[in-house]
């Protein structure tokens, strides 16, 4: 259930992105106490608050030269190249090595909001500034998240997989939290200018941090369980094997082992059917439930500031707990029930009442993708994490423009109970996905 902010991730390359790496951790040493998880945590956090103080920044340099309309389109401008390149993304990081893409990405970060703060420091340049750099920061994204994403098995044994998961998501949570205010603080001070310096300083933070990391080879700590279907009878290569040919044939090739993984495969499919259905809910159905219940602005933000609350707790119980014994059957439970509840949300007579159950929804959503993430990361063979990644990030960021215009016309249409549910249905299928998987069902 990846609506829950989730979303960076690191797949490994055969030989250019580790050649130089050293030894990876040891498997007694618990990824809280481990000095190099705790260097890329950090680095991982300034990223988070770099992103989050440009988003900031952009919108205002664009409310300043443009109207309404154009502001949203500098918003939105940089999903598209974002949501065009995440699957390539997925390759480039497979072919040369999540840590070298990462911070390759983050450099390039780092001098391209930098040069933006030194054009709007020294001239009022147009919509057209702003604009290009949305573009090109999206294209960066789309190398960085899959890379970043498939960075965690790299950095950790299997079994600390869990518990890195939940400390990453504490740091988006963290992310979250504080840079709105960081990016609001040097607004304030010196404009949008002195905002996007801030955010080019925390890549820039981030750099000698990725630099000091150490991964290492990911092939003596794979699932030993059997992953997919035998070799096929068409001359193709078997899953495990990876192809050596162009970026296209290496993104068929991790599309066809995604969906031949006995385990990974449906946790994929069921996480995409999943976001399908909540999406809509978590994203705007919220805005549109307090404005016709009447609850107001503020209604909304106690109802966004309790499922934050719910996944950060959820976050720092799998830090704390480490490992799920039965990590499949509490995924399937927890997806069912958090479905439920966020689709119970539209039937809350009262404001305290949506509060309460989007506490609740943030708590059992946030095990549930956690532990999807963890599973899907520890099963999936080093070559393909990069394009694992990127298609588990796409299902994020390519769903939801889709499915935003279509949940606002159906509450117009019929009002947000029925949707709400209906939504959560949808999302129940998912579950239904695990549940039918005998891996899924058994994966520890």
């Amino acid at each position: 259930m990846r609506s829950v902010p989730p979303a960076h991730q690191e797949g490994p390359s055969a030989m250019i992105g580790t050649a130089h790496a050293s030894p990876a951790p040891t498997r007694t040493t618990a990824a809280h106490r481990d000095p190099n998880v705790l260097r890329w945590l950090t680095a991982y956090t300034a990223s988070l608050l770099g992103d989050s103080v440009y988003f900031l920044a952009l919108g205002f340099a664009a409310a300043k030269v443009a109207p309404a309309a154009e502001v949203g389109l500098v918003m939105a401008v940089g999903a598209v190249p974002r949501a065009l390149l995440m699957l390539g993304g997925g390759v480039v990081a497979d072919r040369f090595g999540p840590r070298l893409v990462v911070i390759g990405s983050d450099a390039v970060r780092c001098v391209l909001i930098l040069t933006a703060a030194a054009v709007l420091a020294l001239t009022t340049p147009g919509l057209w500034l702003l604009v290009a750099v949305a573009l090109a920061f999206g294209v960066v994204d789309a190398l960085f998240m899959p890379a970043v994403g498939a960075l965690p098995p790299r950095l950790v044994a299997r079994d600390q997989l869990v518990r890195l998961q939940g400390m990453r998501a504490l740091a988006v949570r963290a992310g979250d939290i504080a840079g709105p205010p960081l990016g609001g603080l040097a607004m304030g001070l010196g404009g949008a200018s002195t905002a996007f310096a801030v955010a080019g300083g925390m890549f820039a933070l981030s750099v000698p941090l990725l630099l000091t990391i150490r991964i290492g080879d990911l092939k003596r700590d794979r699932d030993p369980a059997p992953a997919s279907a035998p070799e096929p009878e068409d001359g193709r290569p078997a899953d495990g094997e990876p192809v050596d040919g162009t970026a296209w044939d290496e993104l068929r090739d991790g599309l066809r082992y995604i969906r031949r993984h006995r385990l990974v495969g449906p946790l994929v499919l069921s996480g995409a059917i999943s976001e399908f259905g909540l999406v809509g809910p978590l994203n705007i159905g919220m805005v549109l439930l307090t404005r016709q219940r009447g609850w107001g602005s503020g209604g909304y933000g106690w109802i966004i500031a309790a499922f934050g609350a719910g996944a950060a707790a959820s976050a720092l119980l799998m830090a704390v707990r480490g490992r799920f014994r039965r990590a499949g059957v509490v995924q399937i439970v927890t997806l069912f029930g958090g479905s439920a509840t966020i689709g119970l949300i539209g039937v809350a007579p009262a404001l305290g009442v949506a509060v309460a159950l989007a506490l609740l929804a943030g708590l059992i959503c946030g095990v549930c993708g956690g532990l999807a993430v963890a599973m899907i990361q520890s099963a999936s063979d080093p070559a393909y994490l990069g394009r694992v990644t990127s298609v588990m990030s796409l299902t994020g960021f390519g769903i939801a423009p889709l499915v935003y215009p279509l949940f606002g016309a159906a509450v117009a249409s019929f009002g947000p109970t029925p949707v709400f549910l209906t939504a959560g249905a949808v999302s129940m299928l998912g579950g239904a996905v695990g549940l039918a998987s005998p891996a899924v069902r058994s994966a520890k």
